[in-house]
């Protein structure tokens, strides 16, 4: 197919399909052809001529080879999320700092969900990639990974062709759920989307595998793992899916299930900024905290220090930089190192 100006670019998930083959053989096609057989980067090239993809943009693969100046942060979120998130700003903070050491630039990749993110991954010009916390399923893990650069991803998903930082969400999720449902009858968790799909709501009972994030899959199990000690059955526990980390989505949902006849008395929220949308809806509604409803965050940011709210501390600029350091080559890649995390007690729980 001759180039039309007119047409969108073809991407690589479109020569994938047409050729039959994985997006990350197309990708290993262009970067790594030796790791793909003569017949199968043949059937590649074809379907690329056919559909007038003319692969990964030449600049970006000159300066991949170790002279872009710049490390790649795939973020799978809105371009804004990683200036107004709490969690975000942090770790890419502790990331420009490793970087900003070693005279390096700091390239967002935002990533939408669309066929075109694996084009974005193999085309950015970067001397490797830290993969903020994504699903099980997304395709940039495995683009990131054929582009043969050093890489990391952080909170998961695990891929065995890159290092994974995180700490232990399930261990650190049992810690502070058995803190939030102390004496409960209606608990609730106040969780980070299930999928890329990000639909919010709220479900009883709530099998953990269903969640293809990581984190979230983990720490509904470390709270199941709580509740079930206690003495009490998983299937009584609501989970209300927020489909941003937002204090104002948190607000609008709590807002609506703090209004029920069976409205919780005790809610696990997967971080500070939705456990005090939580909070917010809750003074609005005339309960008191923790005497009507207790509440724990996640992350341990100033604003959750003010509000008195106990929640679990991790460094996530620590994280950050570990990151560009493993990306870097200034650490060992061993998954087993633990990266720590504690229980902070305020005022916003009952014991």
């Amino acid at each position: 197919m001759a180039n039309d100006p007119s047409r969108p670019r073809p991407t690589m998930a479109e020569v994938a399909r047409a050729a039959k083959v994985s997006v990350m053989t197309v990708s290993y096609t262009y970067a790594q052809p030796d790791r793909v057989s003569e017949p199968t980067r043949a059937r590649v090239r074809e379907a690329a001529a056919r559909l007038g993809y003319p692969g990964p943009h030449p600049g970006a693969r000159s300066l991949r080879r170790g002279r872009a100046g710049s490390l790649g942060v795939v973020l799978g979120e809105h371009l804004t999320y990683a200036f107004e998130d709490p969690q975000a700003t942090r770790f890419l903070a502790g990331v420009a700092e490793v970087c900003a050491g070693h005279g390096l630039g700091l390239t967002i990749v935002p990533i939408t969900g669309a066929p075109s993110d694996t084009d974005r991954v193999a085309e950015a010009a970067v001397d490797g990639f830290v993969v903020w916390t994504t699903s099980d399923d997304d395709p940039v893990v495995p683009a990131v990974a054929a582009t043969g650069l050093p890489a990391v991803v952080h909170g998961g998903p695990h891929h065995r062709d890159v290092p994974f930082v995180a700490i232990d969400d399930r261990a650190a999720a049992r810690a502070v759920a058995a803190e939030a449902l102390a004496s409960a009858r209606r608990p609730m968790v106040l969780s980070f989307p299930l999928d890329r799909a990000r639909t919010s709501g709220v479900r009883t009972g709530l099998d953990p595998a269903e969640a293809t994030f990581r984190v979230t899959r983990e720490r509904l199990r470390g709270v199941r793992d709580a509740w079930e000690a206690a003495g009490g059955r998983w299937q009584q526990v609501r989970v209300a899916v927020c489909a941003r980390n937002s204090a104002c989505e948190a607000d609008s949902l709590a807002t609506a299930f703090l209004a029920g006849p069976d409205a919780p008395d005790a809610v696990m929220a997967m971080s500070d900024e939705l456990a005090l949308g939580l909070m917010r809806a809750a003074g609005r509604a005339g309960l008191a905290v923790p005497g009507d409803l207790a509440v724990t965050g996640w992350d341990d940011t100033d604003a959750a220090a003010a509000a008195g709210l106990t929640t679990v501390a991790q460094n996530l600029r620590a994280q950050g930089a570990r990151c560009a350091q493993l990306v870097l080559g200034e650490e060992a890649t061993d998954e087993t190192d633990p990266i720590e995390w504690r229980l902070v007690l305020r005022d916003s729980t009952r014991r």
